[in-house]
């Protein structure tokens, strides 16, 4: 009996001395799981993955934020944008499909769009069905201003080149003269998709920068007694005409530029959905629903696509300056070739000069900008009516121009 209490107080020994360190390690090991559970969440947070160039992106995406709010430039370009600048710039761990660069992402899904060129055909489906091109019709030889101002493509292509880019990289750096978002993004795709990003924020930068970088240009190239011309109001076009042009218009430039059949066809047909009168139903979703989805998710994939790891380039700050003098180019071109006009044209029949600008396909907004600066130097002149010819001519000519690079280039 005595041996067996021994033994029994023995082990009651033994138990109190190793139960508290096996309880002791038991802990320790809950607390190593916590601290390693801990270490990796934080490795996977923004602020861990933090770099000094992501802030300089999210600077840039307020301040597109708060030029689309406060300053109410072309907000519904650079409020898309400018918040996708934000979602494309919040640091993350790769692996996870966040990114737009990641495949399977939500957003790389959306993303595809923008790379296979698919947005930018629906967009200009929902300008066709927008645009009235009665002043055009009227006013025939104001199509010549549209043409004149995509000199700033042609030069700008001459420019990138000499910078060290491919030709395709060239001519998709240079259709950012054109001032055409869609048409950058189309042509970008087709020719120079790894610098898609840079392009379409530099396209849609300078549409949406429009009133701050054309009037310097306007009033630079001409003078007091050209900036009062009165042009005679437009003629009155018929029904038939303007059902006519989409088809007439398209023969033309399509069979002159195939490669740009994605483009001004839909352009055609959506402005043959409105000028019809049986499919109001159609032009009506293409105007507005439509085009507004589309707008929506294609600002918004292309502000995140410029994150940074991959837009902060050389390469990014040279396509930003090459587009800056594209549009300044191409402005002066449109404004030049008005006072070259004029030398023909009577007396009575001269054009403003002040409509040169609207030769960019920035619609409708370089058509304000002449409307803006004429009523500055005499309130009762107005040219909005008449600007809007060579406007809607500058989206033909950047869509054909950007069917002639990419027949030439591809």
């Amino acid at each position: 009996m005595r041996d067996i209490k021994y033994k029994i107080g023995f082990l009651l020994i033994i138990m109190g001395l190793f139960l508290p360190m096996g309880l002791f390690a038991q802990a320790s090991g809950e607390t190593s799981l916590i601290m390693d559970s801990l270490q990796k969440f934080w490795s996977q947070t923004s602020f861990a993955n933090f770099e000094f160039k992501y802030l300089v992106m999210i600077v840039i995406g307020i301040a597109f934020l708060w030029l689309g709010i406060s300053k109410n430039w072309e907000p519904l370009l650079l409020v898309p944008i400018g918040f996708g600048i934000l979602v494309g710039n919040v640091p993350f761990t790769e692996g996870y499909q966040i990114g737009i660069y990641e495949k399977g992402s939500v957003m790389n899904i959306l993303y595809s769009g923008v790379l296979t060129g698919w947005y930018p055909p629906l967009i200009f489906l929902g300008i066709g069905a927008m645009t009235d091109f009665s002043t055009l019709i009227a006013n025939p030889k104001l199509m010549l201003i549209g043409a004149a101002a995509q000199l700033g493509i042609f030069t700008t292509f001459i420019g990138a080149y000499a910078l060290g880019f491919t030709p395709e990289q060239c001519g998709a750096i240079g259709i950012i003269g054109g001032a055409d978002g869609p048409t950058a993004i189309f042509l970008a795709s087709r020719l120079a998709p790894e610098l898609m990003g840079a392009i379409a924020v530099a396209a849609y930068s300078y549409m949406a920068l429009v009133p701050v970088i054309q009037p310097p240009v306007m009033k630079l190239f001409t003078n007091n007694k050209e900036r009062l011309i009165r042009m005679k109001p437009p003629r009155q076009v018929t029904r038939f005409e303007k059902i006519a042009f989409p088809v007439i218009g398209l023969l033309l430039t399509t069979f002159i530029s195939p490669s740009a059949m994605p483009l001004l066809g839909m352009l055609f047909f959506g402005n043959l959905l409105k000028e019809s009168g049986v499919t109001e139903r159609l032009a009506e979703t293409a105007r507005f629903a439509l085009i507004n989805t589309i707008t929506i998710i294609l600002g918004l994939t292309v502000g995140a696509s410029t994150q940074a790891d991959k837009f902060l380039t050389v390469d990014s700050l040279l396509i930003f300056g090459l587009g800056a003098a594209a549009f300044i180019v191409a402005t002066a071109g449109g404004v030049l070739f008005v006072k070259f006009m004029n030398l023909f044209l009577k007396e009575g029949n001269k054009i403003n000069p002040l409509i040169g600008n609207a030769g960019v396909s920035a619609v409708p907004d370089s058509a304000r900008v002449s409307q803006e600066i004429g009523l500055h130097y005499d309130k009762t002149n107005h040219l909005l009516m008449h600007a809007m010819a060579p406007n809607v001519a500058g989206v033909i000519g950047s869509a054909v121009a950007a069917g002639i690079l990419l027949s030439m280039l591809t």
